[in-house]
């Protein structure tokens, strides 16, 4: 249950928390689908903070061997719109070399960000790369990101271009704990730029 000034902020609910387990375990059936061809379990990488939520109930559905491990790319700031500079501010643990790569997004919008980290894991030897986000945001999409060695996109939702919060997501990291993602009501964001 959601109190009534978690919700306060929220202009409009895109999807549902049903809505979303129904989506995630689908993506989680195709993904061990794939990841069970391999000769190795995959390395699934998980974007922090925003995809924890997703990157969890992924990966508790996916049945067969995987390592998990986070990084943490920086682009946002406290605004709502990505300064097209992203950096990787904590690197993995787990060695990728040789190794398949699933990298876990919350959210591609203009592509920065991933492509930022598929350059990041190639360097480091990946054998594969693939991308699994929960929302795909292409109309934001600036950066064509190409997958590495026969690495799959796999998607969630596919997101209209607004401000979204929730499972995972946030804005000035506030949100997150929302079960459902919904649209930020504007005044919510623009009282910061307002000054």
């Amino acid at each position: 249950m959601v109190s009534e000034a978690a919700n306060a902020g929220i202009d409009r609910v895109l999807w549902t928390e049903a809505e979303i387990a129904t989506r995630v375990a689908e993506v989680a059936s195709e993904l061990a689908a794939d990841i069970r061809r391999l000769a190795e379990p995959a390395v699934v990488v998980g974007v922090a903070t925003g995809a924890f939520l997703f990157l969890a109930d992924l990966v508790r559905r996916v049945d067969v061997p995987l390592a998990v491990d986070l990084v943490r790319v920086e682009s946002y700031g406290d605004g709502t719109e990505s300064s097209g500079r992203p950096r990787v501010t904590a690197d993995l643990k787990v060695d990728v070399a040789g190794k398949h790569v699933v990298v876990v997004e919350d959210i591609v919008d203009t592509g920065n960000t991933v492509s930022c980290l598929i350059a990041h894991l190639q360097k480091k030897g990946a054998l594969s790369i693939s991308v699994c986000t929960f929302l795909d945001k292409p109309a934001r999409r600036t950066v064509d990101f190409q997958l590495v060695g026969g690495g799959k996109f796999y998607r969630g939702f596919e997101c209209p271009d607004s401000f979204v919060v929730g499972y995972g997501m946030d804005y000035a990291e506030l949100y997150r704990n929302l079960p459902y993602v919904g649209v930020l009501k504007p005044e919510m964001y623009s009282k910061k730029t307002d000054n």
